[in-house]
């Protein structure tokens, strides 16, 4: 490609300019950090991350000045091709992410790398939310959101990005930066950029002064369109400026790079609810969206047969769902307002409205917070789940089309003869019917050659279909990427994209953003490129890529995330590589990439629509790898668990004894060089290193008939407190005190120091070790609450959550936080703390949906309670925090400003992720049980 001739002495450039570890050569991250949502693939030459708007400027100019060619790239989750590059991707760092939240609510200032579901949780704080809503809002990043125009289930016309912008920071392909709501930089721009600024004003006249082309861009966008750049730009601004700021919505990184927004905010009623609306047809469905268009509805969403037949499983949804007929069609249609009354008001409506339309059961509102969470969880990952029933080896090809709301009910039946016609019985229709807005999923077998010839056809007969037939638009929310970029002139014609190309050239006049995307003159760049989804592992083979899993991951930004880790498997394993040399390479970059820094926490199948927790692959590939040598070895330490506990609190004494007379200093540079020389198998030690536990004092000190069995999770039986904690109580001990002040009598486990979950062993890849302990401790157990008959009090979140996922379901089993909250709060007086306390809830409390209730626990105890908010997993994963700290550092970089002066204290449920929070946060973190106990009495 001749833009990238000279690529090599702009990687020197960039080199000198930005920090080593942002600037990426090497193959496995190239190839990662390459893949998208969209079904193409492209491997970038080199990566780039920006971390702020003067390293983004630089990093322009000098491809500007080496004609190189650059592609943007936020969250990736773009479907159609957009963010992918086989020159130089730039990606936004974690650094391009601040917020301002302006007059109380009503706007607010964003830059390119704020998600746009945590703006959202920002602004829901004072009633309102952004205008855009796509399904990916919690993985997609604002800069991704306005550079494709993104809608969702909001009234796209009205609150999309186009018609909710009111300033923008912008870096234009030479590196210049316009502020639009800046009258100093609007007139230096007009001064620098006055022949751009000329030509924009002259397409301006010219779709003025061509009566059929204005008419024929006013029509156009009485429709969700983001077919081409956004020309209802020239019709609703008259200054230049303003002209080229709307113009950037929509324009997929092909005009310049938004390096910031300010967005006006609609409001978000507090008061909503839905409907699960089930029609006789798709054809049903269509009449519903006239009559619920004159009705206070804020959604209409679409799902027809195959698209409930794919979430007919998820728990949370009608049984009746697999006893439909065919051909049966589902409205989810919500509606909200500000008190009940107008709420109530507007449901009777709605059933007025639709009153006229068969349905198969009578409309009913949901009455309950957890059915409106899970119809809108399954329809916003309906395309991922939709997507999971392909078969193996198919490619998932989604497109997004619209028809004028008066011929839906013409429209939908004809699209679905079209694609039975081409052989698509499987495909999967849903969308946003409230704006004639509808997806579907198409999953051909592209390495049989007519499925290829199938699919070109039937992309000319959709075409025919939407534009001529029903003049409606074939691209409405996606973006036309490469997918749409033939057919861009087919639905405009020759004179509106020619005025397209003509301010591409005025803007971009070397054409280095995004070259091929939104205009492309291959007529067939929509099939080449198609990524695979090869077969790789039953855990991920549902994998579609979609990167709604990356947000909530420890490793994301210090090696790869879920959607990383899956592609590069699959890629090694369908040998996707040039040569044995580079399959050894990329295995062995994997081995620490992939594997090593994995956390295994599992958060990443919460995101995902389909359960995908790549966190069990990588437990299957370590399971994998283990000899007979260190198989043997867990063997052993597994038959002598209590030996192997005394020695690891003897170890933790010595250091302890290291720790009280040695500098601080020097312990951490003594701790480093053992650590690196021991291949980083000795802990990594850190000030916050834990003392040696106090043995567990089983004799029982109180008789009630109110009993309980305490499990002491054995890291807590081994790590006491660090030198710096207040409290030099033992949790075992604290534990203890708390529960005997309730008026609970403890009973524990026979043989309390050989027992242990198994979970240190399982997560190392010694699954029959791990059992093996598990069912000694179920055994155990069993005994102790003499068969179920006494709750069990786990003080490890994450142990409790794997013992509750594999024991007899008659073991009623409890962590602090549930345990606290059902059998001792009854029983104690609390007398709140004048404190503010920090709170940490563990991966396996978020799994077992406890947040909130470690929340509310510490509401009982002290004033001020703070959940931080851009905090997640702590990345401590067991020991990893010892043996790869960079893990633990990377996932808590926001921790510490989250921490206001004011904290004293933080808590959690978990003695190991309390070691790498202390660490970063400047805090002292501790159990739970610790607050619960100081702001406890027994009750009177």
């Amino acid at each position: 490609m001749a833009l990238n001739s000279n690529i090599s002495e702009f990687k020197k450039k960039v080199k000198a300019i930005l920090p080593m570890q942002q600037v990426y050569a090497e193959y496995i991250d190239r190839f990662a950090k390459g893949t998208d949502a969209g079904f193409y693939r492209l491997i970038p030459q080199l990566v780039v991350q920006v971390n702020n708007e003067q390293e983004l400027q630089k990093v322009v100019s000098l491809a500007h000045q080496f004609t190189v060619a650059i592609t943007f790239k936020a969250g990736g989750t773009s479907l159609s091709g957009q963010t992918i590059s086989d020159s130089v991707l730039i990606e936004i760092g974690p650094g391009f992410s601040q917020y301002e939240i302006l007059d109380a609510g009503q706007k607010i200032k964003l830059q390119p790398g704020v998600r746009g579901g945590f703006a959202n949780q920002q602004l829901a704080k004072l009633g309102y939310k952004i205008g855009p809503s796509p399904a990916s809002i919690n993985a997609a990043k604002i800069g991704g959101i306005v550079a494709n125009n993104a809608s969702g289930a909001s009234y796209g016309i009205v609150t999309n990005s186009y018609n909710t912008i009111e300033a923008m920071r912008i870096v234009m392909a030479d590196g210049t930066l316009l502020v639009t709501n800046d009258k100093n930089s609007r007139a230096a721009f007009a001064q620098s950029h006055k022949d751009l600024l000329n030509e924009l004003l002259a397409i301006r006249e010219q779709i003025l002064n061509t009566k059929s082309v204005s008419d024929k861009i006013k029509s156009k966008y009485q429709l969700k369109n983001t077919t081409g750049y956004g020309m209802n730009s020239f019709l609703d601004f008259e200054d230049p400026i303003d002209i080229l700021m709307h113009l950037m919505v929509g324009s997929e990184g092909t005009l310049g790079f938004i390096s910031e927004v300010t967005m006006k905010t609609i409001e978000d009623p507090a008061c909503r609810t839905c409907a699960l609306i089930f029609l006789p047809s798709i054809k049903d469905a269509a009449k519903c969206i006239m009559p619920l268009r004159s009705c206070k509805v804020s959604a209409a969403e679409l799902m027809d047969r195959n698209a409930l037949k794919a979430v007919e499983d998820v728990e949370g949804l009608p049984a009746f769902l697999k006893e439909l007929p065919d051909g049966t069609a589902a409205l989810l249609v919500e509606t909200a307002a500000h008190n009940e009354k107008d709420l109530l008001a507007q449901q009777q409506e709605i059933v007025e409205q639709l009153s006229a339309i068969e349905t198969i059961f009578p409309i009913a509102f949901t009455d309950n917070e957890k059915d409106y969470n899970t119809y809108w969880k399954v329809r916003k990952g309906l395309f991922t789940s939709a997507a999971a029933t392909r078969s193996a080896g198919t490619t998932c090809i989604i497109e997004d089309v619209a028809f004028p709301g008066e011929v839906l009910d013409e429209a939908l039946p004809e699209l679905q003869i079209l694609l039975d016609k081409h052989h698509y019985k499987g495909s999967v229709t849903w969308g946003h019917l409230l704006d004639g807005n509808i997806h579907f999923l198409v999953m051909p077998e592209f390495k049989q050659s007519w499925q290829m010839d199938n699919y070109k056809v039937f992309m000319h007969s959709l075409s025919e279909l939407v534009v001529d037939r029903f003049n409606g638009s074939l691209k409405a929310e996606h973006g036309t990427g490469r997918n749409m970029a033939p057919f861009v002139e087919y639905e405009w014609g020759s004179e509106v994209y020619d005025l397209m190309k003509q301010l591409k050239k005025a803007i971009d006049p070397t054409n280095i953003l995004n070259p091929g995307v939104l205009l492309n003159d291959d007529a067939e760049v929509y099939i080449k490129n198609i990524k695979p989804l090869p077969e790789a592992h039953p855990i991920i083979d549902n994998c579609i890529e979609c990167g709604f899993c990356e947000s909530s991951c420890p490793s994301r930004d210090l090696t790869l995330t879920p959607r990383q880790r899956i592609a590069v498997y699959r890629a090694l394993e369908a040998g996707e590589v040039d040569s044995k040399k580079e399959y050894r390479k990329l295995a062995k970059a994997f081995a620490y990439k992939g594997d090593e820094s994995c956390a295994t926490d599992g958060l990443c199948a919460l995101n995902c629509p389909v359960g995908i927790n790549i966190g069990k692959l990588i437990k299957e590939l370590r399971f994998e790898k283990k000899g007979k040598i260190a198989t043997a070895t867990a063997g052993f330490i597994a038959n002598n668990y209590a030996a192997f506990n005394s020695i690891a609190r003897g170890a933790l004494s010595v250091v302890g004894g290291f720790q009280k007379v040695l500098p601080e200093k020097l312990m951490e540079k003594g701790g480093a060089f053992v650590h690196k020389a021991s291949g980083r198998s000795m802990p990594f030690w850190n000030k916050h290193m834990p003392l040696a536990a106090k043995k567990v004092d089983t004799a029982s000190t109180i008789s009630s008939d109110r009993k309980v069995v305490y499990f002491p999770a054995c890291i807590n039986r081994m790590m006491g407190n660090d030198v710096d904690t207040n409290s030099k109580e033992a949790l075992t001990a604290v534990t203890k005190k708390l529960v005997n002040k309730a008026g609970y009598e403890i009973l524990y486990p026979e043989n309390l120091t050989s027992l242990c979950c198994g979970m240190a062993f399982d997560s190392k890849g010694f699954k029959g070790q791990g059992m093996d302990k598990l069912k000694e401790l179920e055994a155990a157990l069993m005994q102790a609450t003499e068969n179920g008959r006494f709750p069990i009090l786990c003080d490890m979140s994450p142990c409790l959550l794997r013992m509750k996922e594999l024991m007899a379901k008659e073991l009623e089993l409890l962590e602090p936080i549930e345990f606290t909250l059902r059998y001792l709060k009854e029983h104690l007086q609390f007398n709140i703390q004048e404190e503010t306390v920090m709170v940490h809830a563990t991966c396996s409390s978020t799994k077992m949906g406890l947040d909130n209730k470690l929340v509310e626990l510490a509401q009982l105890c002290a004033t001020e309670v703070i959940k931080p908010e851009k905090t997640g997993c702590c990345g401590w994963a067991g020991d990893k925090g010892f043996n790869l700290p960079e893990l633990n550092k990377s996932a808590l970089k926001y921790l510490k400003e989250e921490v206001p002066e004011r904290a004293v204290a933080g808590y959690s449920t978990s003695r190991t992720c309390e070691i790498g929070l202390s660490l970063h946060s400047g805090l002292n973190y501790q159990s739970i049980l610790y607050l619960v106990d100081k702001a406890t009495k027994v009750s009177s």
